[in-house]
């Protein structure tokens, strides 16, 4: 079973969703047997690179609010974070583009590290002091080779902005044609979607019914084909 997750590294409610759904798929049964991959998705596509501000001050701004409030809700956060086990700075942080990082998550896709990378690029931008944005290149890259990736494709990615930037753009592109309107969005094999981080119990909820969902292979055979088998292959009956 294939689970797909829309999500985006500015996005908090990502950074507990990701936890939660880890929480019940480590729970889950037949959890060896589900493939996990992260797809894109930018809540402020189109963002310049330079374009970098206080977190209070963007949300302030994007939903009308005043700072105190936004930061009423930035403590709200790191209370629903901390219930995850997750660090989260509730001052102090910034917000900018994340199409890089998006870019980079595509390279980690094809070297099967994916998720370490997207964890750590959740870490730094929710719990380290130091900004993925104003210092973006250089940390980018510490934090990519920490996930296991070579430094100089990492580099060569972040020097190429058409890297990887269609592969972006066609995961939002699915996404839309999804419904998909907001994150974290979960697609468990194309049959069932999950809004926002849900509880862990809704997941596993989500989790059993995708896979008792699942099609049973419908065999069309003929009596007397031939085939090969464990214990050898058949002999034709022309040949006995």
């Amino acid at each position: 079973m294939r689970v797909e997750i829309w999500s985006d590294i500015a996005c908090p409610w990502c950074y507990v969703g990701k936890a939660r759904f880890e929480k019940a798929l480590a729970a889950f049964p037949h959890r060896d047997d589900v493939e996990v991959v992260h797809r894109s998705f930018e809540l402020d596509p189109g963002r310049a690179k330079d374009d970098i501000q206080p977190v209070l001050t963007m949300l302030s701004k994007k939903y009308g609010m005043s700072e105190a409030q936004a930061q009423a809700g930035e403590h709200n956060l790191r209370a629903q974070a901390g219930a995850e086990g997750l660090a989260y700075r509730a001052e102090g942080r910034d917000h900018g583009s994340t199409f890089d990082m998006h870019r980079l998550l595509h390279l980690a896709k094809e070297h099967g590290r994916q998720s370490e990378l997207l964890q750590l690029l959740y870490r730094a931008n929710f719990a380290e002091e130091r900004s993925v944005y104003a210092d973006a290149d250089e940390f980018l890259i510490e934090l990519a080779v920490e996930a296991g990736l070579d430094e100089g494709a990492a580099r060569q990615v972040l020097a190429d902005p058409a890297a990887y930037a269609d592969a972006v753009r066609e995961d939002e592109r699915e996404a839309a044609e999804l419904g998909a309107n907001g994150v974290p969005f979960f697609v468990l094999d194309r049959k069932y979607g999950v809004s926002g981080a849900q509880p862990a119990e809704v997941f596993e909820r989500a989790l059993a019914q995708a896979w008792g969902a699942r099609s049973p292979l419908q065999v069309i055979q003929e009596d007397g084909a031939e085939a090969c088998g464990p214990d050898g292959c058949a002999v034709p009956s022309q040949w006995r």
